[in-house]
């Protein structure tokens, strides 16, 4: 009877030492991203605004917008386009509303003729950016 007990705890300890093998290797394979890569490249759209140069300002929120969609590919993000990758983004993000709006900034600027971006347009978008970066650890 005591020998029983012996192998059932035992077998309990084995079991428990796989899964917590099982736990550590799984943290090891997610996805890691490289935070100063993503830093460099903020610093440079950062550096893009400029209240007498709509392009530059149009350019900013182009290259944020991308910056942020690489992120959520590494981060394991899945799908097809950005709108869907961010879909999938659930409690990361604390103003998800905003993220939507300038993505949607980004739109009018990526596919409508002549479309003109105030400095204050690209200062509230770049903000709105940076925050998303920040609260998915990129930045």
């Amino acid at each position: 009877m005591k020998i029983e007990i012996i192998f059932f705890f035992a077998a309990i300890l084995i079991v428990g030492a796989f899964l917590l093998i099982i736990i550590e290797i799984s943290k090891k394979q997610t996805k890691k991203i490289d935070i100063e890569k993503y830093r460099v490249k903020w610093l440079e759209i950062q550096n893009q605004i400029n209240r007498d140069n709509n392009q530059a300002n149009a350019l900013a929120i182009l290259n944020a917008d991308k910056l942020l969609d690489h992120c959520l590919k590494d981060l394991g993000y899945s799908g097809l386009t950005m709108a869907e990758r961010l879909k999938g983004v659930n409690r990361k993000l604390s103003d998800k509303p905003e993220v939507w709006r300038a993505h949607k900034l980004r739109n009018q600027v990526a596919h409508e003729i002549d479309m003109q971006i105030t400095y204050d347009q690209a200062r509230w978008a770049i903000k709105v950016y940076k925050k998303a970066l920040k609260e998915l650890g990129a930045i």
